[in-house]
């Protein structure tokens, strides 16, 4: 029994030492960045990776030191055996989930917001009375929402996409309608003076503005997407989907499958809002946000 506590206690030990070697490292190859600038893309790079794998190795560490329950915590190795035991269903909820629900109603949401955008900017009437609606509507609390919407569009993906819908449409509306706002004075004064019709100025000098705008919603809504068609998938689905197993494994105590799913969630968000971060990078490189992370 002693041996077995003097093993785990070993097992802590190193796992904070190569915890301080990590942030030693990292700490270093930050400061050489003043002396070479040359390092801060390679830095930009292998910061977060170093960090990531410290991330995991302390996770492992402490989980097996202490004797963490894997009911409560499984180790990180324990979720990757999970993982690759378990790809063929968990592509099967990958494809319920993100291919059909999460894209098709994020398309739809951020497009409808941006649709509504215009039409608000172009009718003051409009813009009195579908803002007010749009901020009640993105109020309403999910947990209330999904429940309709699987009444109205069944078990399928068309209710997860429906309240993907909900949750995507007014931050893309407000962004939009800032955006929109974001040129001055000036520039249209000197778009009108050369006689720019209003799609003329709203193509050529409004939307190129209100491009960092538009991106941020785009980010913005990437999280929520995936988020809100989880949630949604607690309250009815089909026999796959990420929110469907979560769900259900919890229920069976089989919680590296739970952490499985949660990885793979996680590794999908961050991919698609990786995806728009470089869009936006591509497409807004005049702003001066961008210009700023270049040098």
């Amino acid at each position: 029994m002693n041996y077995g506590a003097a093993t785990n206690w070993t097992i802590v030990f190193f796992t904070f030492v190569f915890w301080l070697a990590a942030w030693f490292l990292n700490s270093w190859l930050v400061k050489q960045e003043e002396k070479t600038p040359n390092l801060r893309q390679f830095n930009s790079i292998a910061v977060p990776i170093i960090f990531g794998i410290t991330l995991l190795v302390v996770w492992e560490g402490l989980v097996r030191g202490f004797n963490v329950p894997t009911v409560l915590l499984p180790p990180p190795s324990m979720i990757w055996e999970r993982i690759i035991n378990s790809t063929d269903i968990l592509w099967l909820d990958f494809k319920q989930t993100f291919l059909k629900a999460v894209l098709i109603g994020y398309a739809l949401g951020c497009g409808s917001g941006f649709l509504v955008a215009i039409a608000i900017d172009r009718s003051p009437f409009l813009q009195r009375g579908l803002l007010p609606l749009g901020n009640f509507v993105s109020a309403l609390p999910i947990v209330g929402v999904a429940p309709i919407m699987v009444m109205w569009f069944g078990f399928d993906w068309p209710s997860k996409a429906a309240v993907v819908i909900i949750m995507t449409f007014f931050p893309m509306l407000v962004n939009t309608v800032s955006g929109l706002a974001a040129s001055n004075n000036m520039e249209r004064d000197l778009m009108r003076t050369y006689a720019s019709s209003y799609w003329q100025t709203l193509f050529k000098l409004r939307l190129p503005a209100a491009g960092p705008f538009i991106f941020n919603a785009l980010k913005i809504n990437s999280t929520l997407a995936l988020i809100g068609a989880i949630v949604a998938e607690f309250f009815g689905t089909p026999i796959y989907g990420m929110g469907f197993r979560i769900s259900t494994e919890v229920g069976r105590m089989n919680v590296d499958m739970v952490w499985a799913e949660i990885a793979m969630a996680a590794v999908a968000g961050s991919l698609f809002y990786g995806v728009i971060a470089l869009i936006e990078r591509k497409v807004t490189f005049w702003h001066p946000s961008i210009r700023g992370g270049r040098n």
